[in-house]
């Protein structure tokens, strides 16, 4: 396929609901840097992770995403990990949060006090449910037979690309937090009853706490890596839909199957080790600043007292 830049920048599969989320999302943005200061670097940020995603959903990318398994594999790295990644470094839930009309608002903050607000806003931001759903639905849509029904189903195959935005956001939302994190109270008589409610509730402001947020990504990316491993040194064709529906480049199955499993060993590691540097920054500046729950005299604090700190540092 020969395109010169405006027919690559053409939907392959146009969708009226991509484009009225993405127009929705960039207005509230912009509203919203009009209320709150949002720096440049930040700006720069949401819009270049908001295009990077766009490009991978709503273009001719995604035509050669349908037919060579490593550029689909490519397309995934950059919605489930580059793209909400660079999104969610730009912190914009409160800008965009400042962009909706008033009215809306007040409807949203009266709606997360209600039970089903609580409920939802608890299972979105689950410190387990999250990094589980993050790295099942890499997993899942490898699988060769579902792999294969969401390649030739269209409404499949968009489940597929908004599952694995929608759960990146999800995740790096709580991996990015700067906040700090008190742990929950926990009030269960057994320790069956305490592991349950740790498991349910979060930490305060922040869900995770930072030395959570660092190992988390490292949990993460492991299973992915073997997965990758597996699908670039194993010698059988794992995926012959590709073949099915006519791969778009001269390239044999082996080939196109092996660099799609270097993709997902490599590329998507190094962006979920990015993740867990801008983590790893935070809880330092967390504790330069004193702000992380510390030990003192056997009793559990939220801050060092200063006379400590100083001599500690």
């Amino acid at each position: 396929m020969n395109l010169d830049l405006m027919h690559w920048l053409q939907p392959w599969e146009f969708s009226p609901t991509l484009v009225i989320a993405f127009l929705v999302c960039g207005v509230l943005f912009m509203r919203g840097t009009a209320v709150h200061k949002v720096t440049r670097t930040r700006q720069w940020l949401f819009w270049t992770g908001f295009f990077m995603i766009y490009l991978s959903l709503h273009t001719h990318i995604d035509y050669y995403a349908e037919r060579m398994f490593f550029i689909h594999r490519i397309q995934h790295v950059v919605l489930h990990h580059l793209g909400p990644l660079i999104v969610m470094a730009a912190y914009p839930g409160q800008v965009m949060r400042a962009g909706l009309p008033l009215r809306t608002r007040v409807w949203l903050k009266n709606f997360r006090h209600t039970f089903v607000g609580r409920f939802l806003e608890g299972l979105l931001t689950n410190k387990i449910f999250v990094p589980v759903l993050f790295v099942m639905l890499v997993l899942v849509w490898l699988d060769p037979t579902i792999q294969f029904y969401s390649m030739l189903d269209w409404k499949l195959y968009r489940i597929m690309n908004w599952s694995v935005v929608i759960s990146g956001f999800m995740y790096w939302n709580l991996v990015l937090d700067r906040r700090p994190s008190n742990p929950p109270m926990l009030t269960a008589k057994t320790w069956l009853g305490r592991a349950g409610q740790w498991c349910v509730k979060g930490g305060s402001p922040a869900v995770m706490s930072p030395g959570a947020r660092v190992l988390s990504p490292i949990l993460t990316m492991l299973p992915q890596m073997v997965a990758g491993a597996y699908i670039a040194f194993t010698s059988v064709d794992l995926y012959p839909l590709f073949d099915l529906c006519g791969r778009a480049l001269p390239m044999s199955a082996l080939e196109d199957q092996s660099i799609g499993g270097l993709t997902m060993w490599i590329p998507a590691a190094l962006v979920e080790s990015f993740g867990l540097l801008v983590a790893l920054a935070n809880m330092m500046r967390l504790s330069a600043k004193g702000r992380l729950r510390s030990t003192f005299r056997g009793k559990e604090v939220g801050r060092l007292p200063a006379g400590v700190a100083k001599s500690a540092g």
